[in-house]
């Protein structure tokens, strides 16, 4: 499998099939061709084809899941588009930045760049499954990118970056060793036996949980523990819950 193969493109609750077919040719044009449909309104039809202007192939071997989790499980980066500041801010990069870290880890496993809603965007719990967030940095008085513009303008950046590999591999310069990170589903196993021991010590409460898991997602995806750290992090976790329950 060629690296770019191992970049996925996942489109979230798309609402008009067109969008999609437009948003196929601008991945083909700079050699992506993995496709993934989370939920979509509208299965891609022959206006999806007309519009995808020669990469139906990209269509027919897209893949549909009915939710976002399902898309990038096996993921070990996720970098969700968001056209505008949340309340809790999430480790953010820049459109060059972006393709580069992409390109660069799907060397080691699968990546996925996800897109949202035409209309709202991605919602903060979808947007917590990511570790980086990536924002255009388009005209403030006109910032209206559509859908397909978007994944235009962030699918150059990877075939920029994925060039300047090759280039550099042609030239025998050495390409430093990345940090075996775990994968997504791993990490929620994480946020789960974070949640679970908190709930032991009382340091959640089920009636008032508050924000401490979302505060405690955006830490972790700042940090970005690598495989061994989420281990050993999950065996001091069950190491409070032995404790936590032995003072029962």
């Amino acid at each position: 499998m060629s690296l770019l193969e191992n970049i996925r493109i996942v489109l979230v609750n798309t609402s008009d099939c067109r969008n999609i077919g437009s948003a196929a040719r601008a991945m083909k044009t700079m050699g992506l061709s993995q496709l993934i449909l989370v939920d979509p309104i509208e299965m891609p039809n022959g206006q999806a084809q007309a519009l995808s202007a020669g990469a139906s192939d990209v269509l027919a071997n897209a893949k549909v899941v009915s939710n976002l989790n399902e898309a990038v499980n096996d993921c070990g980066l996720v970098v969700g588009t968001s056209a505008r500041s949340r309340t809790l801010p999430w480790p953010m990069l820049e459109p060059r930045e972006c393709g580069q870290k992409l390109v660069i880890e799907a060397a080691n496993f699968p990546v996925a760049l996800v897109f949202g809603r035409e209309s709202s965007g991605l919602t903060n719990e979808e947007l917590q499954l990511c570790h980086f967030h990536v924002q255009i940095p388009a005209n403030p008085d006109y910032s209206s990118l559509n859908l397909a513009m978007a994944v235009q303008t962030l699918s150059y950046e990877i075939r920029m970056n994925f060039l300047e590999l090759q280039q550099l591999q042609h030239s025998d310069k050495a390409i430093q060793a990345q940090e075996d990170y775990p994968l997504v589903e791993e990490t929620e196993r994480l946020y789960q036996h974070f949640e679970q021991a908190l709930k032991a010590t009382g340091f959640i409460t089920p009636s008032h949980p508050g924000l401490v898991m979302t505060k405690l997602r955006r830490l972790l995806n700042r940090a970005r523990p690598d495989a061994k750290e989420v281990k050993m992090l999950r065996g001091i976790l069950s190491s409070v819950e032995k404790a936590a329950q032995g003072k029962k």
